[in-house]
């Protein structure tokens, strides 16, 4: 309960950070994809307690070089000097502090002194970037062009939050390896709107944020309240910031989503949290309404005619939205001719139209356990363009020229009109597939058999073969979740993803090849980086402790190749596989040919869904214009709006791995008391996280929880070990848990230790 003596905002904000900081912090995402990604070598991200980064591990060499300068700022040091006082000895170290000696210098941290003596720049240091939150007590500022980032404390952040941009005064000294800093001013805020709990006194309230590193609660007043009931999920705006530390920001409320743990209410409040649009605008549905459905013979004139050729979908039995389609016939050299039918969305949708800056502003659409939030209007997403059956529809296509073995002999790209006399789901194809019987077999079973020869080719090319795990329910009609599965991937899903991976990756080609160097066409590339090679040695050494062998040094696409082969069926295989991905780079979106690391192809686009992904209808724009002999677009708008495609995405996919964690927690209510084997998959300094193995679902075992001992963390080996008894309990672990407590309003279960099984 709060102090009512203040009703304008002022008051103190009450010490929130011991019950809502690291301790109580049990929520991690689940790795969760859509059915039909063509970009499976893509990342995803968990944390995970078996890996170090900037924000833990040991202090570096130059950190403590910079450090000794910084306990004596005054002080002139010679190189000789230096070296006693960081003891160091060899010839190899000598060379190493000279490196640093001159970088420092170079970053205008260090005076150089004659030849050889350096002492501190104590000159304040002014600098802008983006906050990184760490947790409730202190934040990172990350600023480009700058090596290290720099720490600043809670009272010191100006009321700045995660994402903000800010500006900064850094301090010359140096604490714990690390220079700290104070924010001058919020140059701009990432968002000014927060999801919390309504907590309410007798004439004003404070909304509790759900976000668990903010170090403040919002203050609001008798007018702002809009109806808000104690313990209601809300939308709050910010409207004022205080002045000084000690005080609240004021809010109004602009939404009441409902009591916390509802479905609706935790559902929309997890929409409001990560930006989601509820609905769209007027003016967007009317315009989306006013488009014709009539497909005028001189449309069709313009268009490859593909409608009495035999053409399907294969999709999620629950899909609305179909944006491909396979064609198959036999040429008659005895190839087949196989055609990637993709909806023409912009031949619906055109630049400058409210359609277009919608789709644009939402980038990607966001997949909910229990709903999906399109990226276009409903008449567009399951009507106009929506590949149904036995509709004649306009398409985009790639069409390739293939023999049974998937040799490719001819590609053909080009707008064309399409009949899909079938729909099929995943299940249906795959019945198909493993019986010989039904309809449209023959089609399938040799579509089938030329995706897998494609597949073993990009294998041998060096494809990683990481697929990430994806969680899904059985819900009932109030959305309650009546069981958690993993989704399996068969032949049908894997037919379906080769076809597009081909088209995906020949139009990028074919882009390419339209000029040389500077004179190459813009064209929007699905990136994928090489691993990092720090992140790629810490692994090795992880998967070393389970006995497995990684090579750092060696052919990263074949050494994690047989990592998946060896770990199959093992225990581990998620907690490896997860700390795999997270060694890799993010895939984006970009204007340079960078290549993809992940499915090992030269040049890589996003075309075929683009009812769902504005870089796709970005990749179908560039492709006709050049197709219609037009010159290259301009390349800085089009990298400007990857950039905001894939911030977009990011987005998207927090908000999925969100709504599946509220999921997990709302089915694991049900389940207190129930015992369940799981793994170690992450372990930090408060407790440990284990998976159950049954439903993937993750809760914490709390350190303080643990009676036997008193337990503390080695980091670097992964485990905690008990300091009186010396028991181990250690990342991959298998354990057998007992749940202890489901938080819907945190999204965290608690689980209790029973044994543990296995080291």
């Amino acid at each position: 309960m709060r102090s009512k003596k203040n009703k304008g905002g002022d008051e103190s904000r009450s010490d929130r950070s011991s019950s809502r900081g690291r301790g109580e912090s049990s929520s991690r995402g689940n790795s969760s994809s859509r059915g039909k990604s063509s970009d499976r070598g893509g990342s995803s991200s968990r944390r995970s307690g078996g890996s170090s980064d900037r924000k833990g591990g040991p202090k570096s060499a130059k950190a403590l070089v910079l450090e000794a300068f910084s306990n004596s700022p005054d002080t002139v040091y010679t190189e000789r000097s230096l070296h006693r006082r960081l003891g160091v000895t060899d010839k190899k170290g000598r060379e190493q502090v000279h490196e640093i000696l001159h970088a420092l210098v170079k970053e205008n941290k260090l005076l150089p002194i004659d030849d050889d003596k350096y002492m501190m720049n104590l000159k304040v240091d002014i600098i802008t970037g983006r906050v990184d939150l760490a947790n409730s007590k202190y934040a990172y500022i990350v600023s480009e062009g700058r090596e290290d980032d720099v720490r600043v404390y809670r009272e010191h952040l100006k009321y700045a939050m995660d994402g903000d941009t800010v500006k900064v005064e850094v301090s010359p000294t140096v604490r714990g390896g690390r220079q700290e800093g104070v924010v001058l001013e919020v140059l701009e805020r990432s968002r000014t709107e927060l999801v919390g709990i309504m907590e309410l006194s007798k004439n004003f309230g404070f909304v509790v944020p759900d976000f668990k590193k903010l170090y403040f609660d919002v203050f609001v007043g008798e007018r702002g309240l809009n109806g808000a009931n104690a313990g209601d999920k809300v939308l709050v705006k910010i409207v004022e910031w205080p002045s000084k530390p000690d005080k609240n920001p004021t809010g109004e409320v602009i939404r009441v989503f409902g009591p916390a743990g509802e479905n609706e209410a935790e559902i929309h409040s997890i929409m409001a949290e990560f930006g989601l649009p509820f609905e769209f605008d007027e003016s967007v549905e009317e315009e989306a309404e006013s488009i014709s459905d009539k497909i005028t013979a001189a449309e069709i004139a313009k268009r490859r005619d593909f409608r009495d050729v035999t053409t399907f979908t294969i999709d999620p039995a629950d899909a609305k939205d179909f944006d491909d389609a396979l064609s198959i016939q036999k040429l008659e050299n005895g190839n087949y001719e196989i055609g990637v039918h993709i909806a023409d969305v912009t031949h619906y949708v055109h630049p400058k139209t409210i359609l277009e800056k919608e789709a644009f502003h939402r980038a990607t659409s966001v997949y909910l356990v229990d709903r999906t939030i399109p990226m276009l209007p409903e008449r567009l997403s399951n009507g106009l363009c929506s590949l149904r059956p036995n509709e004649e529809k306009l398409t985009f296509s790639a069409v390739f020229e293939l023999d049974e073995n998937g040799k490719l002999h001819e590609s053909w790209f080009g707008r064309t009109i399409i009949y899909s006399d079938r729909r099929f789901s995943y299940e249906e194809a795959q019945e198909r597939i493993e019986t010989g019987k039904g309809d449209f077999v023959e089609e399938i079973n040799i579509l089938n058999g030329i995706a897998k020869k494609l597949k073993d080719k990009r294998f041998k090319n060096g494809a990683i073969s990481f697929e990430t795990v994806e969680v899904k329910f059985k819900l009932d009609e109030k959305g309650r979740p009546l069981s958690v599965y993993v989704k399996e991937r068969k032949d049908a899903h894997k037919l379906i993803e080769e076809f597009m991976l081909l088209a995906n990756k020949k139009v990028a080609e074919y882009v390419y090849n339209l000029g040389k160097g500077k004179r190459r066409p813009t064209m929007v590339y699905r990136t994928h980086g090489q691993p990092d090679p720090d992140k790629l040695s810490t692994f090795s050494l992880f998967a070393r402790k389970f006995g497995y062998k990684v090579d750092p040094d060696g052919d990263i696409s074949e050494e994690l190749n047989n990592l998946t082969e060896e770990i199959e069926g093992k225990p581990e295989q998620s907690v490896l596989q997860n700390l795999a991905i997270r060694t890799m780079a993010k895939a984006k979106y970009s204007t340079e040919p960078e290549g993809h690391f992940g499915l090992a192809f030269e040049h890589y686009s996003h075309f075929t869904s683009p009812i769902r992904r504005y870089p796709d209808m970005m990749a179908h724009r560039l492709l006709q214009h050049y197709l219609d002999g037009g010159k290259s677009e301009d390349k800085e708008e089009y990298e400007e709006r990857c950039r905001h495609s894939s911030e977009m995405e990011k987005r998207a996919a927090d908000a999925e791995r969100a709504s599946i964690k509220y999921k997990q927690v709302e089915f694991m209510k049900d389940t207190i008391g129930n015992q369940y084997k799981g793994i170690v998959s992450g372990v930090t300094e408060w407790g440990i996280f284990v998976e159950i193995e049954e439903n993937k679902c993750e809760g914490m075992v709390r350190l303080s929880d643990l009676n036997d001992d008193y337990y503390e963390l080695d980091s670097a080996n992964y485990r905690i070990i008990g300091r009186q008894n010396k028991r181990i309990i250690s990342f991959g672990d298998e354990v057998m848990v007992e749940v202890k407590s489901a938080n819907l309003a945190d999204r965290t279960i608690d689980l209790t230790l029973i044994e543990t099984l296995k080291k």
